[in-house]
């Protein structure tokens, strides 16, 4: 570039002063007062003198002081003399060839994409496709180059993503899948008919013995991914997590938990368990609705009229079954049983309660009742024991299989009262269901084998076959039918046999028994017609029974 280089002066009302220092611009002022050129005038002269970057702000200015002053408008800018001469002339510009926009590749910290921007302060020309790889080379980008987007990116001179890399993708955590659902509880069971079942509110979440409780699902690798620069990214592995093994719980292989009993569900998160025990604290009622669990259970409470409790294990309430229906290996009440002919407590083993009104009491073993049993039905497999505080029998029918010891039964008023003992009530029920559903299963058989000696005498070969088919079904039902009568024979000899032994009964009256008292020893029965005190009753040597000294 020259020492300095002018275009215009001060008879054209403007000069362009290409310096060193920058590009300045002087102004004349106007005698006449009017302009002698627009703005816009001043920009195209720039233009063509290959000015493209300058304060527009400062041109503005510049012109409309016109005080014949210099300002500098640009940096410098490269111009000859030669091409000045041509624009000061009017003449058309020497011909050069329009520089190419400089490209910027750019990519952010993690390198996962690359992102082409053009400079046009240097010229701009529309880069090429191979200017465009060579740069994203120089740049070191190797990976993820968008070919298609840089056929479309050297159209215009907008920014655009030239590459994109694969982010990783970590792997997942292990987790719980859990086999039960919690929050089903309290809300009542809805039937296939859309019947709300207000007395079954999901109340426990119960398991069985071996049942699956829940499954680990194992932690995953991650998938590394790859930045634009070819550099692998590693990616994070899922992190394991311990199996939830809490009380009476156990892993099976590596990832399966389950119940090691019956019972319900306790989940507190990082532990299930399952509790053979379940306690109420509580009553049961319109708040629990009924209440079936394996295992054992114990109430605070009482057990409501109309609602029903089934344990596999023992039951012990601390309150009264009051019109209530208590089903369990062992029942224990601390209060009593109550309830219109409602009540009902059936026991695998024994019974333990303070009284009974009104009550049917069954247990496979022994009936322990510490103060009274009025109008109540009363079966023990073995005992009936009821020796403590008043210990007596009121109404009502009370049975045992081996001995009765009360205090008292009957009273002053000569309430009738049946006592039986020597036969297992029990027993008695199943010997009288399996006579029963023997007379029955014998008749079908019967009659299964008189039709089929009727059809034998047809031609099988000229019946339909759906007939056919009838008489193979019927003949094949008379096989498990007669296989099932040998068994009911064969128990009904074992009951016979059980029966027949039971020839101790006794019954023991530490105080009193009254007038109105029938009794019964082994089935051979007894009417008491005068008031008796301490005293056992029993089958004497000629087989009678005998009122005899306690």
């Amino acid at each position: 570039m020259n020492e300095q280089k002018i275009l215009g002066g001060a008879s054209a009302g403007y000069k362009f002063e290409f310096k060193k220092e920058g590009v300045y611009l002087t102004i004349y002022p106007n005698v006449d007062g009017e302009r002698l050129f627009e703005l816009s005038d001043m920009r195209q002269i720039l233009r063509e003198c290959k000015v493209l970057d300058y304060d527009v702000g400062v041109l503005s200015r510049t012109m409309r002081e016109a005080n014949g002053r210099p300002q500098k408008i640009a940096e410098p800018v490269e111009i000859s003399a030669e091409e000045l001469n041509a624009i000061e002339n009017g003449e058309p510009p020497i011909e050069q060839e329009e520089a190419y926009a400089r490209l910027i590749v750019e990519m952010p910290r993690d390198k996962m994409h690359a992102t082409i921007r053009y400079d046009t302060r240097e010229g701009a020309k529309l880069p090429t496709k191979e200017m465009v790889l060579t740069a994203l080379a120089d740049a070191g980008v190797v990976y993820g180059i968008d070919e298609e987007a840089i056929d479309v990116g050297i159209r215009s001179l907008s920014a655009f993503t030239v590459a994109t890399g694969d982010l990783p993708v970590n792997g997942e955590n292990a987790y719980i899948d859990r086999k039960f659902n919690l929050g089903v509880q309290g809300k009542p069971v809805v039937d296939e008919y859309d019947k709300v079942d207000y007395k079954d509110l999901n109340l426990f979440v119960l398991a069985k013995e071996n049942q699956t409780l829940a499954i680990r699902i194992p932690q995953t690798k991650g998938t590394p991914g790859k930045n634009v620069l070819g550099e692998v990214v590693p990616a994070q592995n899922g992190r394991p997590c311990p199996m939830p093994e809490g009380k009476n719980t156990k892993v099976v292989g590596e990832h399966r938990l389950i119940a090691a009993c019956n019972g319900q569900i306790v989940d507190k998160g990082n532990r299930i368990s399952v509790d053979p025990r379940l306690e109420i604290k509580g009553s049961i009622g319109v708040s629990t609705g009924d209440v079936e669990f394996d295992g054992t259970i114990s109430i605070r409470g009482n057990v409501d009229y109309g609602f029903t409790v089934k344990a596999t294990g023992d039951i012990e309430i601390k309150g009264s079954v009051n019109g209530g229906v208590v089903e369990g290996r062992n029942v224990y009440i601390s209060g009593g049983v109550t309830g219109a002919d409602k009540a009902k407590i059936i026991a695998e083993r024994d019974v333990r309660t303070a009284f009974a009104e009104n009550a049917f009491i069954e247990a496979g073993n022994d009936v322990y009742i510490s103060d009274i049993a009025l109008h109540s039905q009363i079966r023990a497999g073995k005992r009936l024991i009821m020796e403590q505080k008043h210990g007596q029998i009121v109404g009502g029918h009370c049975v045992a299989g081996e001995f009765v010891g009360v205090k008292v039964i009957g009273n002053s008023a000569y309430v009738v009262t049946k006592v039986s003992v020597g036969v297992d009530p029990n027993l008695q029920r199943e010997y009288q269901e399996l006579k029963k559903t023997y007379k029955e299963s014998r008749r079908r058989l019967t009659h299964i084998t008189q039709t089929l000696n009727t059809l034998s005498k047809l031609d099988i070969n000229k019946l339909p076959r759906e007939r056919v088919e009838s008489i193979n079904a019927l003949t094949r039902s008379q096989f498990p039918l007669a296989g099932q009568i040998k068994r009911d024979e064969k128990r009904i000899l074992e009951i016979e046999s059980l029966l027949t032994e039971m020839k101790n009964g006794k019954i023991k009256v530490a105080d009193t028994i009254y007038p109105g008292v029938r009794l019964s020893v082994n089935n051979l029965l007894k009417s008491i017609q005068s008031e008796y005190k301490r005293c056992t009753i029993s089958l004497n040597e000629d087989g009678e029974v005998e009122v005899g000294p306690y």
